[in-house]
Parts: structure tokens; sequence; C-alpha cells
């Protein structure tokens, strides 16, 4: 198996609705997104697997210690093979990589957040370095798109979080800050015993809103020069925004089920986008055209 199949096999088996929005790229940036998107899937696989903290905290190490080699020039894993020509060809900095390693150390080592100053940080290295480093991968003309990258990044962080709140409360660990539970008064034990009140009702939409409020964001600072070659990113985000709908239109009960979209429906989502997408486009370089 080559580095490149490694990687789209790591990628391909997540079944995450990432993969199916990179399948419309060119080659060079497909396989680019994809050997980025199987190191995060490496590393994180690393932190949800049962294995001792001792033995995690040890494997993130060596990964620090890869990327090390991977930008002197001499990686050893595959990922970080598949990675050499890439770092170079699309400006990747060797800090985004180490970031996300320190987003995965802080679930080894924090289980709860005081506050969405400290939840941000988190999301900031686990999500929007990746949103960034997605970013340098589609191109970009006009530097606002880095912001529009690291606050869609957080956006999609967020959605998780949402989804997710059950399933991690099971593994010990509270991404809803600590403060705004307390302020809507949602005990842990609330969480643990599932309990939907209306008191949990109203810290759910909370939280929504704050996710809805980075997607507004993030596409309000997206130039119009850029979408095309972003719409990549601006699928993800019609996936991930459709998911979280239904979190919205289910009641918000993530505390009994856990909303998923079927495969096909993020296939569906994906080729409709990028059609939409690419007669805006063809609109934009229109007008564009009768104005210059």
């Amino acid at each position: 198996m080559t580095p490149q199949e490694y990687c789209q096999d790591k990628a391909a088996k997540s079944g995450s609705s990432f993969y199916y929005s990179f399948l419309s790229l060119p080659e060079k940036k497909r396989d680019a997104i994809i050997a980025v998107y199987a190191f995060c899937r490496e590393v994180d696989d690393i932190v949800d697997s049962r294995a001792d903290p001792t033995i995690k905290q040890t494997k993130i190490s060596w990964w620090h210690q890869e990327i090390k080699n991977l930008y002197a020039g001499q990686p050893q894993h595959p990922i970080t093979q598949a990675l050499k020509p890439i770092v170079t060809s699309f400006n990747l900095p060797e800090e985004y990589f180490q970031e996300v390693l320190d987003g995965m150390e802080m679930d080894l080592h924090q289980k709860r957040y005081a506050n969405f100053k400290e939840l941000g940080l988190y999301c900031y290295r686990v999500a929007s370095v990746v949103g960034l480093m997605s970013a340098e991968i589609f191109g970009y003309q006009d530097r606002q798109t880095l912001k529009y990258a690291n606050d869609l990044g957080m956006a999609f962080q967020l959605t998780n979080i949402i989804r997710d709140v059950y399933d991690d409360i099971l593994n010990d660990r509270i991404y809803l800050p600590q403060d705004e539970l307390e302020r809507f008064g949602v005990t842990e034990q609330d969480l643990r015993q599932q309990k939907h009140t209306d008191a949990f009702q109203k810290l759910m939409a909370f939280q929504v809103e704050r996710a809805e409020s980075y997607y507004k964001k993030a596409f309000e600072q997206l130039p119009e020069s850029d979408r095309f070659t972003q719409r990549t990113g601006i699928i993800m985000a019609e996936i991930y925004h459709t998911l979280l709908n239904e979190v919205v239109n289910d009641g918000c009960h993530v505390l009994t089920r856990r909303i998923s979209l079927p495969l096909l429906r993020k296939i569906w989502i994906a080729w409709k986008t990028k059609r939409k997408e690419n007669k805006r486009h063809k609109r934009w370089l229109k007008q564009h055209a009768q104005t210059s």
C-alpha cells in the first residue's frame, strides 16, 4: 500500500461528511486534503481509543516528533510520507500540525471547560486550524478568506459538540462550558440521566444560536472572488449545517439519540451544492466581465 493509498483508505473508512466533499476536487488538491484529513483521523483515533492514557500521550508525543521529522525531510509514517510534497506545494506551516496535536492533548488532559474562551482555544486547535489548512489547499486570492476558514471551522466543531453531548459524557467529557451549564441550571447529573428539561432545551438553543452565528459570520467574510476555489468548504458547510438543522428539527433531543445524515443524502447535498456554486460562479464571471 502506497502512502497515498493509506491516506485514501483512512479517509474513506471514516464515513465522515468531509470525505464526500473532497471528491469534486482536482487530483492534486484532492490528494492533499485527503492526506491532511487522514492525519487528523489518525491522531483523533489515538485519543478516542480505549488504550491507557499514558500510552495515548506517548503516541501523541511521537506524532509531535514525527511532524518535526516531516519538516526536516525525513518522515517515517505513511501519512507524513504522503504529506511531504504537499506541505511545500500548498504552503502548510509546521505549527498548524503541531496545533492540531496540542488540541488532541487537551482531550487527554482536560475533560471540562470553564467558559467559552477555554473551549474556543480547543475548537481553534482541532477545527479552525484544519479549516486554515484546507483554505490553503483549495486556494484563495483574498486573505479575508482565512477569516472565513477560521470561523467555519468553529461552526463545524460547535455543531459536533451539540450533536455529541450524550456520547461525550459517556466518555466523561463535557464540552458545554461550565459557566453556561450553571447559568441555565443544568447539572452534570442531568446530562448523565438524560433529562431533557426546559432548562436543557434553553441551554441547547443558546448553543445552536452560537453555532449559527459562526456559520453566518464565516460566509459574510468569504469574498465572492474566492467562492469558487473554496466550494469544497462550502459543500462541507452545507452538509454540516443540514446536520445542525436536523438536530434542531428533532427538538435537540441529543441526550437520547444521535442524529446523523444518511450517505445518499450527503452525496445529494454535495452534488446539489457543487451545481449551485458552479452556476453562481458563472454569473459572477459574467458580471465581472461586464464591469471590467
